[in-house]
């Protein structure tokens, strides 16, 4: 009936909905945790009377939450177990990172807390360095320590999360850099840049068919690097050293695929 409430949970049959809604799939079904989310799914449904478990069940399955970034499969993460109990259970860990000129790196850390965001997982540690993140695919290799933490008493890991993420961002993409696109090439954006907002501030071009955007980037190199991917379908208007920096780079790619003769094929 309306308004009825379960006299265990306390809970609607609406309130159920929402539940269930936000807790299909996700981060957590790779998790030691999927297993807990799939049987307390089970538990909210066979709270609820008969006429509003089914209502719920199907209201619930008419919403999916993919969490998953476009053109990218999930990260593998080997150690994704050990940092789970590690934040669970607030025990230390030793974490060790490969670095790309061969070196490798280890510390030991306190595991406060893991996110997962489009995709990838990160894990909040504290160390000697003070508090920071590491994406989790990056480790090398992570060993559980007996020693126990204790956490900090005003941490709060969304919020420390949302500061962090500001600043990272802030700290990134620094160098403007004025483009026009075809059609083809801004409906790439996100296929491309994996930008899919950007494509709304494009203004259109004094020629047909192109639009012109701003796009902003770490640096010349890396603007060069992500730009190439649009072909003759993109034209870099401004900086200088990025349109030079693109040509000659777009220069040497041709010679590369030359035939003897000196002609392409």
């Amino acid at each position: 009936m309306d308004g009825w409430r379960s006299p265990l949970l306390g809970i609607s049959a609406e309130e159920a909905t929402a539940l269930l809604a936000v807790s299909t799939g996700g981060p957590l079904e790779r998790i030691a945790l999927g297993d807990a989310l799939a049987q307390a799914r089970l538990k909210l449904l066979a709270s609820l009377p008969a006429g509003g478990r089914e209502h719920a069940h199907t209201a619930a399955s008419r919403f999916h939450i993919d969490t998953q970034a476009w053109f990218r499969p999930p990260e593998p993460v080997p150690h994704l177990a050990v940092l789970v109990d590690a934040v669970r259970w607030d025990r230390r860990l030793r974490l060790t990172h490969a670095h790309r000129d061969g070196r490798t790196t280890a510390r030991i850390v306190d595991p406060l807390g893991l996110v997962a965001k489009a995709g990838v997982w990160y894990v909040v540690v504290r160390s000697d360095r003070g508090i920071r993140a590491h994406r989790a695919s990056r480790i090398a290799a992570a060993e559980l320590l007996p020693d126990p933490f204790t956490r900090p008493a005003d941490f709060d890991l969304a919020d420390h999360w949302a500061r962090w993420t500001a600043d990272f961002e802030a700290s990134l993409d620094q160098l403007p850099v004025t483009v026009r696109l075809t059609a083809e090439a801004l409906a790439a954006l996100p296929e491309v840049l994996g930008d899919t907002t950007s494509a709304a501030r494009a203004t259109p071009d004094p020629e047909p068919g192109w639009h012109r955007l701003v796009l902003h980037f770490d640096c010349v190199r890396a603007a060069c690097r992500r730009l190439l991917g649009f072909g003759p379908d993109a034209e870099v208007l401004e900086p200088s050293q990025v349109r030079e920096e693109l040509a000659e780079t777009a220069r040497r790619t041709a010679a590369r695929y030359q035939q003897p003769g000196g002609s392409l094929p």
